[in-house]
């Protein structure tokens, strides 16, 4: 048995049955005020079905004013929890991992879609943001607690804290997108900040057995290697988490920075101290020669994306046969919709050049 068919404990929660995890995917389908669809549960629980030891929503806004795309699931107020309950349920009836991605796009929300200006650690011209006041920090510190207490209740085994990506924690972190003065500015120490609290606040909120993660992203974005690398140390070291999920782009790349290169992205956090914190990365992981790399570096655990788009159960074929070869992009629409995507989801993924055949994009 190959490492990624082993089983994977944690500090807190259940334990993974393999080391299959299902990325956070931006799909578009839930209703406009944020409650779970058909399409959105079904694209969800078939990958559970699938074999994926744990299975991720999507980022879910935990303020109205948060959201960063059409048909984005909600978990900002407990009109969600029926379809949240719902969908935890089912997850783990398959016995996969139930985990929330929580989330706020702040300076990336599109005003035409929240209906208003948005809002972020700083105000942003290109964007038209606006910076929160000190009060609305730490209300959206509170929403972010709240949102997992939500996630709770709705029966999910824990949430995952979207850090990555430039959305609204990444603003904070990154001394680009953060120019405040007060305590959540300035040195890397301030710049944490909304972060430990988040987490704090989660801890202290839900039950000792929820299991919390982090995603965070080391480049772009004024982010610094350096600062990302010192902040997963210590997030790992500190155990108030139990897995960090580093979304790297491409988990083979090297750094951009040109005094780290030489050797992989993901080498530098494979090496840190992760006391009993689970380590993952996401990024053009496509096949099992690659999943199978990806884990020989070192880390714990992998997330899969466009592969598991590609193949809801692509756990139950590696399982099967650990050599099997995945279907090739461009694939046609009968294939995704086969695979439970919905046409609102299929359309999406037409964005990214090369994903779907040409036919199956066209009105």
């Amino acid at each position: 048995m190959t490492d990624l068919l082993s089983p994977l404990g944690f500090t807190r929660g259940p334990e993974m049955k393999n080391r299959f995890m299902l990325a956070p995917l931006t799909n578009q389908q839930s209703h406009a005020d944020g409650t779970l669809s058909d399409e959105e549960y079904t694209w969800l629980t078939k990958r559970a079905e699938g074999g994926f030891g744990l299975t991720m929503t999507c980022a879910a806004h935990v303020q109205a004013i948060g959201q960063g795309f059409p048909g984005q699931l909600g978990v900002f107020g407990d009109q969600h929890l029926p379809g949240l309950k719902r969908l935890a349920e089912n997850i783990k009836n398959h016995d996969s991992i139930a985990i929330c991605q929580i989330h706020h796009a702040g300076i990336r929300s599109p005003a035409e879609l929240i209906g208003e200006a948005p809002v972020g650690a700083s105000a942003d011209d290109k964007t038209g943001s606006r910076a929160l006041s000190l009060e609305e920090v730490r209300q959206l510190r509170d929403d972010f607690i709240a949102a997992a207490v939500r996630c709770e209740q709705a029966g999910f085994d824990g949430v995952e804290l979207h850090g990555a990506h430039s959305y609204i924690i990444c603003q904070f972190l990154s001394a680009e997108t953060n120019r405040r003065d007060d305590e959540y500015g300035g040195s890397a120490e301030n710049r944490n900040r909304l972060l430990l609290e988040i987490i704090d606040g989660v801890r202290a909120a839900c039950i000792d057995n929820f299991m919390l993660g982090v995603r965070l992203s080391p480049e772009r974005f004024g982010l610094k290697l350096a600062e990302t690398m010192a902040l997963a140390g210590q997030l790992m070291q500190e155990g108030k988490i139990d897995f960090l999920d580093m979304s790297l782009w491409d988990v083979f790349k090297e750094p951009e920075e040109t005094e780290f290169k030489g050797r992989t992205l993901m080498s530098y956090f494979a090496e840190l101290d992760r006391g009993n914190v689970r380590l993952g990365v996401a990024g053009k992981i496509r096949n099992p020669a690659e999943a199978e790399a990806a884990m020989q570096a070192g880390i714990d655990w992998i997330m899969l994306g466009r592969a598991a788009i590609l193949h809801h159960n692509f756990p139950a074929l590696y399982a099967a046969d650990q050599r099997f070869e995945p279907i090739e992009n461009p694939v046609s629409r009968q294939h995704l919709v086969n695979e439970g995507l919905s046409a609102s989801f299929i359309s999406y993924m037409g964005n990214w050049p090369g994903f779907v055949a040409e036919e199956a994009v066209q009105s």
